[in-house]
């Protein structure tokens, strides 16, 4: 590790350095996140194969051990029950302070845990409008969406500007977890070590001042919005509150009001005791948090609703025969049927990867289901026909496999456990495997 990057650690910790370089040595803290909306905490619990201790930054995270292997092809993992995050990364949004019926954007979204986490605070009210610049990274931010579940969501790819021109003045909260140089990710990341420089945290501030001030524009007046980094160096933390303070009218610093953490590094022009750091001597890897408040001058472009064409009677009806659809409404674009509990959006010329639930696609008049129609945490009793995995046919399942089950004709969906893990098509004598062929694992 650079020894430019020690000596700064040494300035910023003076005391408490030599704590801080014994836990470079340890491993980095791993963490788990349940998915509420999917299970309770004493399913998670009991269904989780490894030990687990709550962390101090989210209800739903615990911390586990650096044995735990295999995760990601966990029945828990593929069915959405789970998020696998380093404790500290679920700080910023618990500090968000996220309620029901709020509109939430996510500006630096993938790869989609904290979006995950805002959608579950939602709990399928309001809207989220998770966004990623880089297209590679929004589409694994939308393939953890869908694996969770989420249908409330609104995901993009575009530009800070382009979102917020079109989005000025809705949002009630707004999360920047902007690019850094991700000093707090070195045990994780190699490049970040490699490629660390004085000039490449240089760079990264000056983006994340376009990226935050640009944000402020999307909020309401009144509205709250929570800067985080994963990096320690002060350019793109407290020295960045102090700037765009500066440069700004019409915001105004507020407290973390956090019992994690510690307070920030003293800096003119901001308050240092209102924002959180967490330092690995904290229990998790590296965070930076603060907060502010929008005071008013907001140019809002009111949110117009998108113009849908209902169903036919017999397209639901072919619905209806997978899945009994609660009151909502339908979108239909270039063949592929969409649902969402309130009124599609209209998001202009924006790219939009996907705006609800991605429930199938309409092919000659057949209606093929989607994976996302399954994995909807939403959706998830409403189906007509739900088979119960054992643990030798999620094995199966999960590697591509016909299930020699009997009984049942038409979509199934896959459960193991209570959680819906995927779908199958029965033809009496057999249920013929539709888990996504990307998601397969042979054993």
């Amino acid at each position: 590790m650079k020894e430019a990057f020690l000596a700064r650690m040494k300035e910023y910790l003076k005391d408490e350095y030599p704590a801080f370089l014994k836990t470079l040595e340890n491993e980095m803290y791993r963490g788990v996140r349940f998915h509420p909306l999917k299970l309770t905490r004493e399913q998670f619990i009991r269904l989780f194969p490894y030990e687990l201790k709550p962390t101090l930054f989210c209800a739903e995270s615990f911390y586990i051990e650096a044995e735990a292997k295999g995760l990601g092809n966990h029945p828990l993992h593929a069915g959405g029950g789970i998020y696998l995050q380093e404790p500290s990364a679920s700080a910023a949004v618990s500090i968000l302070d996220v309620q029901k019926d709020d509109w939430v954007l996510d500006l630096c979204a993938a790869p989609g845990g904290k979006s995950s986490q805002i959608a579950t605070k939602l709990a399928h009210s309001g809207l989220l409008v998770a966004n990623e610049i880089d297209f590679k990274r929004s589409q694994i931010l939308m393939s953890n969406l869908e694996r969770l579940g989420f249908g409330e969501v609104i995901i993009t790819n575009n530009s800070a500007e382009q979102l917020c021109q079109h989005c000025a003045g809705w949002f009630d909260k707004i999360l920047v977890d902007a690019p850094c140089s991700g000093e707090g990710m070195m045990k994780k990341h190699n490049e970040a070590a490699v490629e660390w420089s004085i000039a490449n945290i240089l760079s990264c501030a000056e983006r994340q001042f376009h990226i935050l001030n640009t944000a402020f524009d999307a909020l309401k007046e009144n509205g709250t919005l929570v800067y985080s980094t994963c990096t320690y160096a002060m350019e793109e933390n407290e020295q960045l509150v102090s700037r765009i303070l500066a440069y700004r009218d019409d915001i105004i610093q507020i407290d973390c009001e956090a019992d994690f953490g510690r307070c920030g590094l003293s800096c003119p022009g901001m308050d240092h005791q209102k924002v959180r750091r967490i330092f690995p001597m904290d229990q998790g890897e590296g965070h930076f948090i603060a907060r502010f408040q929008k005071l008013g001058g907001t140019d809002v472009k009111r949110a117009k609703h998108k113009k849908t064409t209902p169903l036919s009677k017999q397209q639901l009806q072919e619905l209806n025969h997978i899945v009994d659809m609660p009151n909502g409404y339908f979108d239909c674009c270039n063949d592929q049927l969409y649902y969402r509990k309130t009124m599609f959006i209209d998001m202009g010329k924006l790219r939009v990867l996907r705006q609800g639930i991605l429930l199938g696609t309409w092919t000659k008049n057949r209606f093929e289901p989607h994976h996302h129609l399954f994995m909807s945490a939403l959706l998830k009793s409403h189906f007509k026909q739900i088979f119960e995995l054992n643990n030798e046919q999620w094995t199966a399942f999960q590697g591509g496999e016909e299930l020699m089950i009997s009984g049942y004709r038409g979509y199934v969906a896959l459960a193991w456990n209570n959680l819906i893990v995927g779908f199958g098509k029965g033809d009496g004598t057999v249920i013929k495997n539709k888990y996504p062929k990307g998601l397969r694992v042979k054993r």
